[in-house]
């Protein structure tokens, strides 16, 4: 009896799950919440997609196209110009400060648990640097004559920060897939028209210019939050949680 009651102890106290039937992941929480892989994956393809046919579209140019000289005329008729408020927002992007801003975030996604959106923090900002750092050769787009535009950095790195902030913001409320989304794509859009916004009237890129920025961060970053869940899974030998029963020997 007294070897029963141990066993029973035992098996309770080793049982991984917290409840019955009560799904846990393997690795922690996951980057992506399950109900955003399909939508973010077809957004980050479609952000792609764009990032092409842009590049295409600007290579070697060094004059604005018809939409970057309607935004330009749409700064120049503003009454005063932001140009304080603009700088202010620009020097955000500013490799040093996002370094450490991006920094931060992932330090307070280690201290909240969650590891996997640490590691995106860090992957997605690094692989989003690379990407518009290799393109703005290959795509040799310049403004002012000699500086390479195309994608803007500047605008890239403030959209990562936002998307991966957003992100913590779903897992935190739990949201479903539509209101999710939304807190995704509006985060990131918001991030991405702030400074979109200030690098045209400071005059230092133009409109698709940032355009193309924003969408390199659409894409990498659900792409390396994807791959990070992938991997872990794989880790962990499951595809993302397990479901598992407590049972008690009475």
């Amino acid at each position: 009896m007294s070897s029963a009651c141990g066993s029973a102890k035992s098996g309770a106290r080793l049982a991984p799950s917290v409840g019955d039937g009560v799904p846990r992941r393997q690795g922690g929480p996951a980057a992506l919440p399950p109900a955003l892989r399909r939508p973010l994956g077809i957004t980050a393809v479609l952000a792609a997609v764009v990032v092409a046919v842009l590049a295409v579209h600007l290579s070697g140019d060094t004059t604005a196209g018809w939409l970057d000289r309607w935004a330009s005329r749409s700064v120049e008729a503003q009454p005063s110009q932001p140009g304080t408020p603009a700088w202010l927002v620009a020097t955000v992007g500013d490799p040093l400060v996002t370094v450490v801003l991006d920094g931060l975030l992932a330090g307070a996604f280690l201290v909240l648990g969650r590891r996997r959106l640490a590691v995106v923090a860090i992957a997605g900002f690094g692989l989003t640097g690379v990407a518009t750092t290799l393109l703005k050769p290959v795509v040799d787009r310049t403004i002012h004559g000699h500086h390479l535009a195309y994608p803007s950095g500047h605008t890239a790195a403030g959209t990562v920060l936002a998307l991966v902030a957003a992100l913590l913001v779903v897992d935190r409320l739990r949201a479903g897939r539509l209101p999710g989304l939304l807190i995704v794509l509006t985060g990131a859009g918001a991030a991405g028209a702030a400074m979109g916004w200030s690098q045209v009237v400071l005059d230092v890129h133009y409109l698709t210019d940032t355009l193309g920025g924003f969408c390199t961060a659409v894409a990498v970053v659900p792409a390396t939050a994807l791959l990070v869940d992938r991997l872990a899974a794989r880790r962990g030998g499951t595809e993302g949680f397990t479901t598992t029963k407590a049972t008690v020997t009475r």
